[in-house]
């Protein structure tokens, strides 16, 4: 799998490190715990297109948002995380 980093241009994937799942809404304050331990424990795992957080560790060392189907592999978007806030 190849990754277009915004900065560095067309990588290997084993200059990156994924992170996970990019984060869900932080939970209201008067939400209960169970909303919290889902909040922290419980990822979505899904399966075809997902949005990631990826770390160019071995480049330039951005963090990027990457949309990519985690069956395929196929990556539809590769974009700075400070652009996706």
């Amino acid at each position: 799998m190849r990754i277009d980093c915004p900065h560095c241009g067309l990588r290997s994937n084993e200059e990156f490190t994924i992170k996970g799942e990019v984060p869900k809404a932080r939970p209201d304050a008067e939400a209960g715990q169970d909303a919290y331990v889902d909040y922290v424990y419980i990822d979505k795992n899904t399966r075809g297109r997902n949005v990631e957080h990826w770390h160019h560790s071995g480049g330039c060392r951005a963090w990027l948002v990457v949309e990519r189907n985690t069956i395929t592999h196929e990556i539809y978007s590769v974009i700075d995380v400070q652009e996706a806030q």
